[in-house]
């Protein structure tokens, strides 16, 4: 049992990666992009504190799932318990994508923590949102300088492979 601070869920989001997604925004973001679709996360004092075990109980409870998309807020700010529960999601055939304002590359050199929940991944859209770069013609990401990234085959050949989409 484990517990993190969340801003919400959606059940059942279309738009957070490929096929019926259940979608955990996390609460607090150090990035502060400007024009953030989710500006209400920002605040690490804000949301609220949830069981993981719970959040699977409730993804479990929906078999036309595809997958869980963590977003946020920085999922990143929040490593351990979303390793955790990432894998148990795996344990149930379902997909686990991440948004994060950092880098794929800025992970790889960040806490043990974070290299262990970027393990745990399958997909992850990385980078800042830049207002500047906003293209709405892009599929699961906001802005050009984001990447959709298969995580487990960068991993395994230790060269960005972007995801097919």
């Amino acid at each position: 049992m484990a517990s993190i601070k969340i801003a919400g869920t959606v059940d059942d989001s279309v738009v957070d990666g490929e096929g019926y997604r259940f979608t955990i925004f996390t609460q607090g973001c150090p990035h502060n992009c400007i024009g953030c679709h989710n500006p209400q996360t920002h605040d690490f004092d804000g949301g609220h504190v949830e069981d993981t075990d719970n959040i699977l109980g409730t993804i479990l409870d929906n078999p036309l799932l595809q997958g869980v998309t963590f977003s946020g807020g920085e999922p990143f700010c929040q490593p351990v318990p979303l390793a955790d529960l990432a894998r148990k999601i795996h344990q149930h055939g379902l997909d686990v994508w991440c948004y994060t304002g950092y880098t794929i590359e800025q992970l790889l050199k960040g806490t043990p923590q974070q290299v262990e929940l970027l393990k745990e991944l399958d997909v992850l859209v990385d980078g800042p949102y830049q207002e500047w770069k906003r293209d709405i013609s892009l599929s699961f990401r906001g802005s050009s300088n984001q990447r959709v990234i298969d995580v487990q085959k960068t991993l395994k050949g230790n060269d960005i492979v972007l995801y097919d989409v």
